[in-house]
Parts: structure tokens; C-alpha cells; sequence
């Protein structure tokens, strides 16, 4: 779900102008899945803009106040959701804590990472939402000690079927700021990418397996 048009569109060229998303048909990116793809975000990128900093900020707020109410605590994803998600934890003077990709080998062996307690109502803050399975993991560890995860806010996604999928199944609401759809737009009226680009783009968000096939 997309939280403001205009938001969108903004953090979209926000996005293309500091080089945090980069687009190339021609000599595609690898990810680390091996899935070769013409995109690759990178929104930790923005912390070093002020400005840009302070508007996903503020975004991401509204966004949770609007969708999800009254929350007792925010929580990032690591890595990429831990800057982001501590300052909208600040913004809202808000208890803040993390989740770990996994749980830490040594001392006490935690995954999540601050002070949760059972029945606190939190909103999950993600950078970025691809097949929304790394996401996900998060809920998961975040639903095992009974916190109830009102939902997650991100800065984009890829707007794949495999996410929206996955968050379905899971039950848990997904508002970001800007989308794949509202990026190729801005895109082709920024010249970042041409007609012929945006075309290839589209059929890679369509399919990626089979476009990542074509182009390894």
C-alpha cells in the first residue's frame, strides 16, 4: 500500500538524484539471491543528505500515524532499517529496538536487540522490501515473544507478486513511501532512463526469474 502519492514521487526522484537506486539494463546487477536484475537500491545512501534524511523521516511518521494508530515502540530491521527506524523512533519519542538477520553466536545470543515486552504494540521500519522474506523473518521473531506487530512501514519496493504474497499470507500490513510503479515514472520524466528502458524495466517487475534468465 502507498502512503501519498506525492510522497511517493518525491522520494522516488529523492532517490534517482543521489544515485541510492541505479537502473541499468545493460550490464544488470547480481543480488545476492544470484537473481540478476536491471535495479539495485541502496537507501541507507540517504542518511548523508540532510534533507532527503529528514523528509523520510517525517513521511514515515505520518505514514504510521495515519495507518496504524497509537504504537508503543518502533523496531528496524537490520541492517538497513536500524538508522532509519531509531530516528522515527526519536521523531516520535518512542522506545526503540532491532531485529537481527539471526541470533548472535556468542554472549546472550540475542536476536532482538532492546527492551520489548509482551502485548507492546510496535510498527516494523524496513528500508527497502523486495520479496519481503528477510522482512518477514522480523514479524516472525517479533510474533514469537508475543509483541503485537501492528504492521511495517519501508521506504520502497520492488512491488513484486511474490512480496504482496508473502504479506497476505503472513496478515501484516505493508504501507511504504515510494514504489517501482512511481520510480519508472520518475525515471522516464527525469531522462534518467529511456522509452526502450522502461519497457525492459516493466517486464523485469513482471517476471524476474525469467527476465534474470535472458540476461545472464
Amino acid at each position: 500500500m502507498i502512503f501519498n502519492p506525492e510522497t511517493a514521487a518525491q522520494v522516488a526522484e529523492n532517490l534517482l538524484q543521489i544515485k541510492a537506486i541505479k537502473l541499468n539494463n545493460a550490464k544488470p546487477f547480481v543480488w545476492a539471491s544470484g537473481l540478476h536484475s536491471p535495479i539495485y537500491c541502496d537507501n541507507r545512501i540517504s542518511l548523508s543528505y540532510p534533507k532527503i534524511r529528514t523528509f523520510i523521516r517525517q513521511e514515515f511518521v505520518k505514514a504510521i500515524n495515519e495507518h496504524f494508530g497509537t504504537v508503543d515502540a518502533i523496531v528496524g530491521v537490520a541492517t538497513a532499517g536500524i538508522p532509519q527506524g531509531a530516528l522515527v523512533a526519536q521523531e516520535m519519542g518512542l522506545p526503540f529496538a532491532y531485529v537481527r538477520s539471526s541470533a548472535k553466536s556468542h554472549g546472550m545470543t540475542n536476536k532482538i536487540e532492546g527492551v520489548l515486552s509482551s502485548g507492546q504494540r510496535v510498527v516494523v521500519v524496513e528500508d527497502l522490501v523486495s520479496t519481503g522474506k528477510s522482512s518477514l523473518n522480523a514479524v516472525d521473531a517479533l510474533n514469537s515473544i508475543n509483541v503485537e506487530v501492528k504492521g511495517m512501514v519501508s521506504i520502497f519496493t520492488y512491488g513484486l507478486k511474490v512480496a504482496t504474497e508473502n504479506f497476505e499470507k503472513a496478515n501484516c500490513k505493508l504501507v511504504t513511501l515510494s514504489s517501482y510503479e512511481h520510480l519508472i515514472k520518475k525515471a522516464v520524466d527525469g531522462s534518467f532512463i529511456s522509452e526502450d528502458d522502461r519497457l525492459s524495466l516493466m517486464e523485469w517487475s513482471e517476471d524476474p526469474q525469467a527476465w534474470s534468465k535472458k540476461h545472464e
